[in-house]
């Protein structure tokens, strides 16, 4: 009798929990983390699309880390619209991609003119950084080309 009453005791305290719980049909899914990178990743396309910037560089960085996949061109795609904006981060990132010839052909004169903006816009460490990249760079190129790349950074104008 005893354990018919606990029986009856566990059926009446589930059905009141179950009761007490939305319905399987009306509750929302539970967000995942690969639900909530997905919608992230959806907001940050838009802005991008709609000519923010920082979200230009946000989506290219996206894609040179590797998420949703790892896709050097479009991160440069997207580097080079925010770059052509003036934002500092992208300039530099798009110059590492022509400096190595990742998702562009290797082009050390764009990479030095990337890499220079980003150096003569920043502040603090990130100047010297930049500079340092910059000198790298110029390392690798004879001086007709480090001519040329100042010249198109001396002629380079911001989008907006």
């Amino acid at each position: 009798m005893m354990v018919a009453s606990r029986i009856a005791s566990v059926l009446a305290f589930l059905s009141i929990q179950l009761a007490a719980q939305p319905s399987p049909q009306t509750a929302p899914p539970p967000q995942t983390r690969t639900g909530i990178a997905s919608d992230l990743l959806s907001d940050t396309r838009k802005a991008a699309e709609a000519g923010d910037a920082r979200a230009q560089f946000n989506l290219g960085f996206s894609y040179y880390l590797g998420v949703p996949a790892k896709d050097y061109a479009e991160a440069a795609r997207w580097f080079r619209k925010a770059a052509d904006q003036g934002y500092v981060a992208a300039q530099f990132r798009l110059g590492q991609l022509y400096f190595s010839g990742q998702g562009v052909p290797q082009d050390y004169v764009q990479a030095h003119m990337w890499v220079n903006l980003a150096a003569a816009h920043a502040n603090g460490d990130y100047q010297q950084m930049f500079a340092a990249a910059r000198d790298e760079v110029a390392a690798k190129m004879d001086a007709a080309q480090i001519a040329e790349a100042q010249r198109l950074a001396r002629e380079w104008k911001p989008t907006k």
